[in-house]
Formats: C-alpha cells, sequence, structure tokens
C-alpha cells in the first residue's frame, strides 16, 4: 500500500528486512534441531547464529542471476558464515521458509489487528454508553420507522466487532503453522522432530499434512475475515455518511480548525473520512477473492499462489489496520446533535406511532386488515401533508378509530418512552455489568 494509508507498525512485518530475518531464524532453528539430532555438527550450527547475517542488496543482485529467491538469501548467508553454511537448509525445500515466514508475518498481523479491534470496542462502548438514552429515529429503507436510541446504534456496533474480534482470533489460529517437511512433505530427508522445534520457536503449531506446501484453505479462512471485517467497517462508516447528510446532520465527522471541505465552496463539511472507509473497505475484501483461489493448487505444490500473497498478504493486513484506526478516531471524535435528532422524531407529525395504534384497535376487537386499514388511511394524509397535519387528532377525529378507542387510549399510544423501555435489556446483553 502506499504511504497515505500505511501505518509503519504494520508495514515494517512485510518489509524485506523482516521477511529475511525471519528466513534465517527458520534455517538457524533448524540447524539447531538438526545438530541436536547428530545430523550437522553442532559447530556449524553455531557459527550460524555468530556468524550469520544478509545483505538485502546483495540478495537482489544474486537473483537477477539464479532467479530463485531462497538460493539468493542462502547463497547470502553462506558469505557471511562460511564453511559451515553447507550445512544449512538440509532436508528442506523452498517452501519449507517461505510458507513458515509468511505465516508467522500473518500472525504477527493479526496481532496487531487484534489490539486495533480492542481500542475500537473500548470507543464504541465508551460512545454507546454516553448515548444509551439519546433518542433518534429508527429508519428502514432510509425512511423514518419507529424510535431506538444512538447507544443502541453504536451497541449493535459494539456487538458486530466483537464477533469480528473473536473471528479474527479463530483465524490466526488457522493460518499459525508450520512446515518444514521436505520435498513432496514426505520427512524423506529431515526428521519431524526438526519441524516441531522450529515451530516452537517461531511461535507456531506443525502442520499436520503439508503437502510441499501449507495448504491455502487456512489462508483463504485468513483474507475472508478481513474482508468481513472490512464490510463492518463499511457499515459503520456508511450510517456515519447518512447521519451526516445536510437533510439529517443527526452526526458527523470531527471537523479541525483549519479544515477545508471543498476547493468550491466555503460551506462544505465533507464525510470525507468515512467515504475513504467504505473505499479501502473494498479494497480489502477484494483481497479475499484471490485468496480463495489459491487453495486449488496443482497435486503436492505450484506457484500460482505465491505472485497473489506477495501482493495480498501486505496491502490486505497494512489497509485494514490503517480503516480500524481511522476508524476509531472517526468514532471517537464523531460530533452528535441530540437536539437534531428529536427534531426529526417530532418531523412526521406523530407517524412513529402508527404500529401501536395498530395494536390497540387489534386489541379492542377490530380485525387487523381494517385496523390497518384505519390506520394507514389517516397516515397517509400526515405523510402527504409533510408531518403538518398531527396522526393522533386525524385518529381522533375518524369516527371508525373513536368507535373503537377513547381519546384517552389514543393518546396513550403516542407515548415515546413505551418504545424505549427495554434499552436497558438491549444494553445488559451487549455490555453485561
Amino acid at each position: 500500500m502506499i504511504p497515505r494509508y500505511s501505518r509503519p507498525e504494520m508495514t515494517k512485518i512485510w518489509e524485506p528486512e523482516t521477511k529475511f530475518q525471519i528466513w534465517f531464524e527458520i534455517e538457524a532453528h533448524a540447524m539447531d534441531a538438526l545438530a541436536d539430532l547428530g545430523v550437522v555438527p553442532k559447530d556449524a550450527a553455531k557459527a550460524v547464529w555468530e556468524r550469520g547475517g544478509f545483505d538485502v542488496d546483495r540478495i537482489d543482485e544474486i537473483e537477477r542471476e539464479v532467479k530463485h529467491d531462497v538460493i539468493a538469501f542462502l547463497t547470502s548467508l553462506q558469505e557471511h558464515v562460511g564453511d559451515e553454511a553447507r550445512f544449512v537448509h538440509q532436508g528442506m525445500t523452498s517452501s519449507d521458509v517461505l510458507d513458515t515466514c509468511l505465516n508467522v508475518q500473518l500472525v504477527r498481523a493479526a496481532d496487531i489487528l487484534i489490539a486495533d479491534l480492542d481500542e475500537l470496542l473500548e470507543v464504541l462502548e465508551r460512545r454507546a454508553r454516553e448515548h444509551k438514552h439519546t433518542v433518534t429515529i429508527g429508519r428502514s429503507h432510509g425512511i423514518h420507522a419507529e424510535p431506538t436510541t444512538f447507544g443502541l446504534k453504536l451497541a449493535q456496533a459494539y456487538a458486530e466487532f466483537d464477533r469480528c474480534r473473536r473471528r479474527m482470533l479463530i483465524a490466526r489460529e488457522e493460518v499459525a503453522t508450520c512446515a518444514i517437511s521436505g520435498a513432496v512433505g514426505t520427512f524423506a530427508n529431515i526428521d519431524p522432530r526438526v519441524e516441531a522445534h522450529v515451530a516452537e520457536k517461531m511461535g507456531l503449531e506443525p502442520e499436520p499434512v503439508s503437502t510441499q506446501v501449507i495448504p491455502r484453505d487456512r489462508h483463504a479462512m485468513y483474507f475472508a475475515t478481513l474482508g468481513v471485517i472490512a464490510s463492518s467497517v463499511e457499515r459503520l462508516a456508511v450510517e456515519v455518511r447518512h447521519l451526516q447528510r445536510t437533510e439529517v446532520l443527526e452526526a458527523e465527522e470531527y471537523f479541525s480548525p483549519g479544515q477545508k471541505g471543498s476547493s468550491a465552496m466555503p460551506h462544505k463539511r465533507n464525510p470525507v473520512l468515512t467515504e475513504n472507509l467504505t473505499g479501502l473497505a473494498r479494497l480489502v475484501r477484494g483481497y479475499s477473492i484471490p485468496a480463495m483461489e489459491n487453495v486449488a493448487l496443482w497435486h503436492e505444490r505450484d506457484i500460482s499462489h505465491s505472485s497473489v500473497e506477495r501482493l495480498i498478504g501486505p496491502d490486505a493486513t497494512v489497509t485494514l489496520d490503517f480503516a480500524l484506526v481511522r476508524l476509531t478516531g472517526v468514532m471517537d471524535k464523531l460530533l452528535v446533535y441530540p437536539d437534531r435528532m428529536q427534531k426529526n422524531l417530532d418531523r412526521m407529525g406523530g407517524l412513529i406511532h402508527s404500529q401501536r395504534v395498530l395494536l390497540a384497535l387489534t386489541q379492542a376487537g377490530v380485525s387487523r386488515e381494517d385496523a390497518y386499514r384505519l390506520v394507514q388511511r389517516n397516515a397517509m394524509r400526515v405523510w402527504e401533508a409533510d408531518g403538518d397535519l398531527s396522526l393522533m387528532e386525524l385518529l381522533k377525529a375518524d369516527p371508525d378509530v373513536s368507535a373503537a378507542l377513547s381519546d384517552e387510549e389514543i393518546e396513550s399510544r403516542f407515548d415515546l418512552d413505551y418504545h424505549l423501555k427495554h434499552v436497558d435489556t438491549v444494553f445488559g446483553r451487549v455490555f453485561p455489568d
């Protein structure tokens, strides 16, 4: 990813220096295990740790000639270690190094993403509790439905990202495997105990059956999880964008001093951060498809997955990391306007209470079909008057309605608090005290 959408901690995982350091550690730990088994001299294993090193530019130079990145690395390592380097990579194949390294990188990236989610969850919980009883209109199809609270909106987002966190933990576990099993994964030239040792040192588990590569269903699960999290990012971002529309204006992104919204119109305050998040989410979701297509490799191994992973590994994790941190900042500083929420609630002449009147009529003995017709015909008059008429007053004046309900019974159905009597119950499900 370009620096504009990158954070240093995540990008460092994917830098060549980090990758080659992980390769070195894999090879050196394998040497230790081989030495313990008597396959290579202990002095050789010690020499790798003491004199081992690499030079990125030199590796690139060698690779331009040999056209093989692992061989280029091993050649560079030999230049630092000397004769003892002939014991490096004993019984191993390139995929042992490449796949184990990739999984180390993905695990480290997962740890950052989980920390990002923790910070986002903390902000969402704080803002949800702050607005637990801030009444606002709920919308379906973008149209006024019934009252809810802004806190409940944020509680829903919290619950969704809490699920995302659990999924990320599972994806981390799925991808945290190591393969040091040699050509086609049979351990013909290397003892399985070497794999177990390297796995322990690198914080992984041995892959049960690796063929020559670690099965890519694990990686497909990982990148699909990133795509789901990105979709949750977009869902909350789109909510903010809708709430910031001039006609709604119930909440908006923080607009900092000196910030400008338009090169042409000085009055503009645009939801640029959440629009950016919507775009980034599209990218992250897009990376999940090639990850799934990588699952079907030829026989025990081909490298059609390699070019894909060189791109999507860094790009997907770096992009989602940036998006989660940006979303956390948006929600932390989000400007919320309760007065505007109340104004919007009052805008449609009481239409938001139509269901309660419908239920009252059915409880008074009117059929559901007739009750629906009576309420709807009065509601449509309010709708067509753009809220300038009162649904309550129209219902009181309707002889068919008043025949079933007294004025007091009609008025009782326009109690805003009634809609919100179970807010504490729902909150308790999300935030158990």
